[in-house]
């Protein structure tokens, strides 16, 4: 049964879970002590999820690992990283669980959240949402064994000329990220000329998980001195998968939840 309001719960035939929408109307943004607030009043528990919508072109949602990290907005060393604009995270383990933008700026300015997660040992653990409300797609290492780095003009291409990648598939892109980086940008010309004036997202933890959520051709190049223009640039082109992409996020959704419920009977 799916209650549709700022909070909806899925029951299936055994347990239930509790799946709260991040700042309810609001979504997932900097306002201060907004989320402190929609907090406050909430009993979590293990297995209950969180959706974060948001603008993946500005945003993202970084899981730190304690007060610290959230109280000085430090995610240089993350537990987790979201960045699909639309994303479920199940909260598995009761304790504190800590949740920042990695936009420096937008976490100071009050886009940051703590949660309590209690466990009921007399309520069973529901399964976990997917991620992203999507086709579950294969997870393909950037560069396989060589990772992201610089090696020759046309490694990237010959890397990703013979595979094909679809809506709901990910890019996981492994580098030192004190010396390198990845960043999306819009379209050929940045990406002949290697142009990272204008980018669609930056991505610097060094274990980056790009979900790919739209059909076309997505581009990924290192903002260093020199890395884009020795080969260290990506062109990606993404078919869609027609018989998921016509459905909505909510449809989607109660798909997934039939499966699961027909897997309990």
């Amino acid at each position: 049964m799916l209650v549709m309001i700022t909070t909806f719960t899925i029951l299936l035939s055994c347990c239930s879970a509790t799946v709260y929408k991040v700042g309810d109307s609001d979504g997932w943004t900097a306002k201060d002590d907004t989320y402190y607030n929609w907090s406050e009043g909430k009993e979590f528990h293990v297995g209950d999820s969180l959706i974060f919508q948001y603008d993946r072109n500005f945003n993202d949602v970084t899981q730190v690992s304690g007060a610290l990290e959230l109280e000085f907005c430090d995610s240089s060393s993350p537990k987790a990283v979201y960045n699909t604009g639309h994303d479920a995270v199940t909260l598995k383990e009761p304790g504190y669980h800590h949740f920042i933008s990695s936009n420096h700026s937008q976490c100071l300015s009050g886009q940051r959240l703590d949660v309590l997660v209690v466990h009921d040992p007399s309520r069973p653990i529901p399964p976990s949402l997917p991620r992203k409300i999507l086709p579950f797609g294969k997870t393909y290492k950037v560069g396989d064994s060589k990772g992201w780095n610089v090696y020759d003009n046309d490694f990237y291409y010959k890397w990703s000329e013979e595979k094909q990648f679809h809506v709901g598939d990910n890019l996981l892109f492994k580098y030192d990220n004190e010396v390198n980086d990845v960043l999306e940008i819009s379209g050929d010309l940045e990406f002949k000329s290697c142009d990272p004036t204008s980018p669609v997202a930056v991505f610097r933890t060094g274990h980056d998980l790009v979900r790919l959520t739209e059909p076309g051709v997505h581009y990924f190049i290192s903002s260093k001195t020199g890395h884009c223009e020795g080969g260290l640039k990506l062109r990606v082109v993404v078919a869609s998968t027609p018989s998921v992409s016509k459905l909505s996020p909510i449809d989607r959704l109660i798909r997934w939840l039939r499966t699961l419920i027909s897997h309990h009977h």
